[in-house]
């Protein structure tokens, strides 16, 4: 039951980052009739690939936290384990990468440079999130056990 309400929480957070992204990736579409790129058709079908695997990764990042740290992704209902299984075993942001690639999707999708170079906007922010706050975070909360796996886990290019 008490994993049951978690995984409700954590839709209902994913639920709202989704809304919010797209909600902002369709308002900066308004600014593409200022540029005068049109990407190939081919990008279109790499885009719905991009947002189905991000997609994917993101989602079995949710159920990781769920079932493993037994939390949410959302920085006011953490895990409360520390998770380095599925995803997490071969990079430490797997579901920022999995965001990132559907938001880089939905650009190749809608034919839009403002979502493409939101989404370069994007990763640049959420670095900093990383590097400035979340990892000082998991160092303070999980001390020896974070710093270990931060020694064999890369950051963003996966290990396999």
């Amino acid at each position: 039951m008490k994993t049951a309400f978690i995984a409700l929480r954590a839709l209902l957070y994913l639920t709202g980052l989704v809304f919010l992204w797209a909600w902002v990736a369709l308002r900066l579409r308004a600014y593409d009739r200022n540029f005068a790129i049109v990407l190939p058709a081919w990008t279109q079908v790499l885009g719905v690939i991009l947002m189905a695997l991000g997609g994917t990764l993101a989602l079995a990042c949710v159920g990781t936290f769920i079932v493993r740290g037994r939390g949410t992704p959302a920085v006011f209902d953490a895990p409360r384990d520390f998770v380095a299984a599925g995803p997490y075993k071969h990079v430490r942001n797997p579901m920022y990468i999995g965001g990132w690639s559907v938001l880089v999707g939905f650009g190749l999708l809608l034919n839009s440079l403002s979502v493409l170079l939101l989404s370069l906007t994007w990763l640049l922010f959420f670095h900093g999130v990383v590097v400035l706050y979340e990892e000082p975070q998991l160092r303070n909360k999980f001390g020896a056990t974070y710093e270990d796996y931060c020694n064999t886990v890369h950051r963003w290019i996966p290990k396999w």
